[in-house]
C-alpha cells in the first residue's frame, strides 16, 4: 500500500522517547504512581475539570459509568446506533435496555430531535457520541434532561480537544470518557482512557472501582502491615470492582502527547479543510464542514458518497485500492444489525439516516504521520478516480 489504513495515528519525537525511557529505567512503582497523578492533573487542567481518572480504555470508563448510574431492570439508555460498539456494550452488560437513536444526516452525529422523541419515564441516561471528532452541540437539551433527572454521558473517544461554545467536549455532561487507543488523536502507547465524573460523591468511588476495591482502612493503624498492607472494600453496594488500571509508562506517554495535542489537532483540521476544499467541485462527495461556534478535530475524514444508478462508493473504494494503492474504510455498521446485539436482545431496529449514511459512506486514511507528499498524492488520486467514475456514469 502507498497509503495504508494505519493502525496507529502518530509517532513519538526523540525528546518524548527519552522521557519515556527515563520512566522505564527509574519509575518505582511502574503502576499507580506519581505519573498517574501527574497525568490526571494535567488532563483535568486541559478540560478545566477535576474528578478525572486515568483507566485502561474508554470502554473501561464507560463500564464504570454504567455502574455509577445504578442501572436497574427496565432502565433505558439512549445511544446512537452509528458508533463503535463500546459506546453501548457496558450499559447492555449491566442490564439496561438500549434505545437506538438515529443520526442527523447533516452532522453525522446524534439527532437531538430524535432523542427527545425517544425519552420516556424509563430513560436513565443519554449517550452523546462526538463521533469522527465532530463536536455535538447538545446544550439545548441539558436543562430538559436535568428536569427529568436524565444523565448525559459524553463519549469523547474520537474528539479529544473538540469544543462546543468554547468549552472542551467531555466537560459539559454528567459523565464523560476519552480514548487513547493507537488510532485516536493522542495515545498512551496503544491503549488507555480517561473518565470524568461531575458529581464529587460519585467521583470518590472511581479509584476503588478501577482497582479491585483497593482502599484505606477506616480505623487508625498502629503498624502499616497490620492486619495487611492494604484493604479491600465495596464502593457500590453489591457491586464487584474491576481492574482497569493504567501503567506509569502509559501515563508518561499521555503527559507528552497532551503537550502536542493542540498542534496535532491543528494539523488534522488544516488537512481536512484542504481535502474538503479540493473536493468541492465533486457533488458525489459530501463532507461535514467546520463551524464557527464549534471546533471539530477530525479524528477521521469521512464523506457521504452520493450514488447514481450504476455507480456507488464501492466503485470509488475499489479504484483507489486497485489502481492507486490507497486503502479506505467503511464505518460504522449499525449496531443493531450485529449478531452480538441481536442475540442479546438489543437488535431489530431500522433507522433511516443511520442506514442511508452507512450504505454510502467512505472514510479516507487520515493518520497524522502521513507525509504531505502522501496526502497530496491521495488528493490527486481521489480526484482522478472521481473523474473516471463520472465518465462511466455519463455513458
Amino acid at each position: 500500500m502507498k497509503i495504508p489504513w494505519s493502525g496507529r495515528a502518530h509517532s513519538f519525537e526523540k525528546k518524548e522517547i527519552n522521557f519515556l525511557t527515563n520512566i522505564i529505567k527509574n519509575a518505582d512503582p511502574l503502576t499507580q504512581g506519581k505519573y498517574l497523578k501527574l497525568f490526571e492533573k494535567k488532563f483535568g487542567n486541559f478540560i478545566k475539570k477535576s474528578n478525572v481518572f486515568a483507566v485502561s480504555s474508554a470502554a473501561a470508563a464507560l463500564e464504570i459509568i454504567s455502574l455509577l448510574l445504578g442501572i436497574k431492570k427496565n432502565d433505558e439508555i439512549i445511544i446512537p446506533a452509528h458508533t463503535y460498539c463500546a459506546s453501548a456494550i457496558p450499559f447492555a452488560r449491566n442490564g439496561a435496555k438500549i434505545v437506538w437513536s438515529d443520526i442527523n444526516f447533516k452532522t453525522r452525529t446524534v439527532d437531538l430531535g430524535d432523542i427527545k422523541k425517544k425519552i420516556t419515564s424509563k430513560t436513565k441516561a443519554i449517550v452523546i457520541v462526538h463521533l469522527y471528532g465532530y463536536a455535538v452541540d447538545f446544550r439545548n437539551i441539558i436543562n430538559f434532561c436535568k428536569k427529568k433527572n436524565i444523565k448525559i454521558i459524553e463519549d469523547c473517544a474520537q474528539a479529544i480537544g473538540a469544543e462546543v461554545g468554547g468549552k472542551k467536549v467531555g466537560s459539559i455532561g454528567d459523565f464523560s470518557c476519552f480514548s487513547f487507543h493507537a488510532q485516536k488523536n493522542m495515545t498512551t502507547l496503544g491503549e488507555g482512557g480517561i473518565i470524568y465524573v461531575k458529581e464529587k460523591k460519585l467521583a470518590r468511588k472511581v479509584p476503588g472501582l478501577r482497582h479491585n476495591g483497593h482502599c484505606n482502612y477506616r480505623f487508625k493503624r498502629k503498624n502499616y502491615w497490620v492486619p495487611a498492607m492494604g484493604n479491600l472494600d465495596l464502593d457500590l453496594k453489591g457491586v464487584w470492582p474491576y481492574k482497569f488500571t493504567i501503567s506509569e509508562i502509559q501515563c508518561g506517554a499521555g503527559i507528552v502527547m497532551l503537550k502536542r495535542l493542540n498542534a496535532l489537532n491543528k494539523k488534522r483540521i488544516k488537512r481536512a479543510k484542504k481535502f474538503i476544499k479540493e473536493m468541492s467541485n465533486f457533488d458525489e462527495l459530501q463532507f461535514v464542514n467546520p463551524t464557527e461556534k464549534n471546533r471539530h478535530v477530525y479524528h477521521l475524514l469521512s464523506a457521504y458518497y452520493q450514488p447514481s444508478k450504476y455507480i456507488n462508493k464501492n466503485d470509488l473504494i475499489e479504484i483507489l485500492f486497485e489502481k492507486y494503492s490507497i486503502k479506505c474504510a467503511v464505518q460504522y455498521y449499525p449496531l443493531y444489525k450485529y449478531a452480538l446485539f441481536k442475540k442479546m436482545g438489543q437488535g431489530s431496529k431500522k433507522l433511516l439516516n443511520t442506514e442511508k449514511f452507512y450504505n454510502n459512506m467512505i472514510s479516507f486514511p487520515f493518520h497524522v504521520w502521513m507525509s504531505d507528499k502522501e496526502f497530496n498524492y491521495m488528493i490527486r488520486s481521489v480526484k482522478k478516480s472521481l473523474l473516471s467514475l463520472q465518465k462511466l456514469r455519463n455513458k
